[in-house]
C-alpha cells in the first residue's frame, strides 16, 4: 500500500468532527506516504466530539480539487454543516469529474449524495443517512466500507482504519 507523494484533502467540520475518523484515517494515509491538507469552513482550530484539537490548514474557499489526488469528507455530527454547502458540493463534483478519489465516512456520505455524485453508485454511511442517500439515487449497502469506482464510503469510526487503507490503495 503506497500513496507516496499523493496529496489528500481531509475536510472536517469546524466543530464536532468525529475524532477517530479524522485521526485514524490521517494516520493510515500518512503511513502510506500521503501528504495531508486539512480544510474546513474556516482555517484555524477545530475540536472533535471527543475533545481532539486539530489545526485546519485552509478554508474551503481556499482549496480546489485540482490540487489534490483525493478529497475526503470526515464525519461526526458537525459534518451536517456541509450537507447543503455549495462549496463542498462543488469540490466533490469537480473531484469526481476530474477522476480523483472521493471519499466520505459516517454521516458525510450525505454530502456526496446531496452533491449528486452518488446517483447510481453503491455507497454506505451511518444508518441515519440511508433514506437521504437512497432518495438521491445511491444504492445503500449498509457495509462497513463500500467502493464504487473511485468513490469510497464508510459507515463510522469503527471502519476508519479500513477506510484509510482503501483510500491509500486506490491512490
Amino acid at each position: 500500500m503506497s500513496a507516496d507523494g499523493k496529496r489528500v484533502l481531509l475536510i472536517v467540520a469546524s466543530m464536532d468532527f468525529r475524532d477517530e475518523e479524522y485521526l485514524e484515517t490521517r494516520k493510515v494515509l500518512e503511513s502510506a506516504g500521503a501528504i495531508i491538507t486539512t480544510a474546513s469552513s474556516r482555517a484555524g482550530e477545530s475540536t472533535g466530539t471527543m475533545g481532539s484539537k486539530i489545526t485546519v490548514d485552509k478554508g474551503l474557499s481556499e482549496v480546489g480539487s485540482g490540487s489534490f489526488d483525493a478529497v475526503v469528507f470526515i464525519g461526526g455530527p458537525g459534518a451536517k454543516e456541509f450537507f447543503d454547502d455549495t462549496r463542498a458540493h462543488k469540490l466533490a463534483l469537480e473531484a469526481v469529474n476530474q477522476g480523483k478519489v472521493v471519499a466520505a465516512i459516517c454521516i458525510a456520505p450525505s454530502i456526496l449524495a446531496n452533491a449528486g455524485v452518488l446517483n447510481g453508485k453503491k455507497a454506505t454511511a451511518f444508518i441515519s443517512e440511508k433514506d437521504n442517500m437512497e432518495s438521491h439515487g445511491a444504492k445503500y449497502t449498509g457495509n462497513d466500507v463500500t467502493k464504487d469506482g473511485k468513490i469510497i464510503t464508510a459507515s463510522g469510526p469503527h471502519a476508519a482504519g479500513d477506510f484509510g487503507r482503501l483510500i491509500a490503495n486506490k491512490l
